[in-house]
């Protein structure tokens, strides 16, 4: 009678985890969109400003979500086909990527979190001289179209204030036409706008263009890393039960052989 028993619980927790693993997978899928998502919105949105930064790893990290991202697409429906056919070497498998995916996705947060703490010192450190040393110089094309789209759209002038214009090769030339700033300073923009400085005429930022890109990166990198470390643990949650299925249906097998 105990036997009995004992077959009708393993049968009984083999269901429950079998049905755990489905809604796994729906959650599992849902969070993989979601780590597409950010990849993609983050390099699309954001990819005049990436020429900014001195270094790539904000790129990496985005680049890296994506990598998960489609590999869930992937993975998720393979798990899908090994839980319904309950078979043991798609369900190695299957525990085998969301590992990989798992480190992958682990890998993104941390270089998020790791680049938010040393944003601030970066910008500080490279974008004055990214703006007055590229702006508006042969092969520079890209640095000049964001710094003019994130003067623009932060509504700010200069990396700390327009003043660090004056300090441009840009200003300094023939090029600027008698500039003090160039055009995208200014509030309503016109040819040769960049003339005159004046508050009615310019944005006056406090802290100018850094601050602003500072706290703009700085959300996205926290976004980039919640979901990059959320999603790993969701998927360790699904490796763990995976595992508790692969071992039942091993020892399914086992007793079935053995009563042979």
């Amino acid at each position: 009678m105990s036997a009995v028993y004992k077959d009708d619980q393993e049968d009984w927790l083999t269901v429950c985890l079998k049905y755990l693993l489905f809604v796994f997978n729906f959650l599992f899928w849902v969070g993989g969109a979601a780590v597409l998502g950010v990849g993609v919105w983050t390099l699309v949105e954001k990819s005049d400003y990436l020429s900014l930064l001195a270094s790539s790893t904000f790129a990496v990290s985005a680049y890296i979500l994506i990598l998960a991202g489609s590999l869930v697409v992937v993975t998720g429906f393979l798990g899908c086909c090994a839980v319904i056919r309950e078979h043991r070497s798609c369900l190695s498998t299957y525990f085998f990527f969301l590992l990989i995916i798992f480190l992958i996705e682990l890998v993104a947060g941390v270089l998020a979190y790791v680049y938010y703490q040393r944003l601030s010192e970066e910008l500080k450190q490279h974008l004055n001289h990214t703006m007055t040393e590229n702006y508006a110089q042969p092969g520079k094309e890209s640095i000049t179209l964001a710094v003019d789209r994130l003067q623009q759209d932060f509504k700010c002038c200069g990396s700390n204030n327009s003043h660090d214009w004056m300090q441009s090769v840009y200003i300094s030339s023939q090029q600027a036409d008698g500039r003090v700033v160039p055009d995208s300073c200014c509030k309503t923009i016109t040819r040769r706008c960049g003339k005159r400085d004046h508050p009615s005429n310019i944005y006056k930022v406090e802290g100018g263009c850094i601050t602003k890109l500072e706290q703009f990166l700085a959300d996205h990198l926290l976004v980039i890393g919640a979901v990059g470390i959320g999603v790993a643990c969701l998927q360790l949650a699904g490796a763990l039960l995976t595992a508790c299925f692969i071992y039942l249906l091993y020892k399914e097998e086992e007793e079935a052989f053995g009563a042979l």
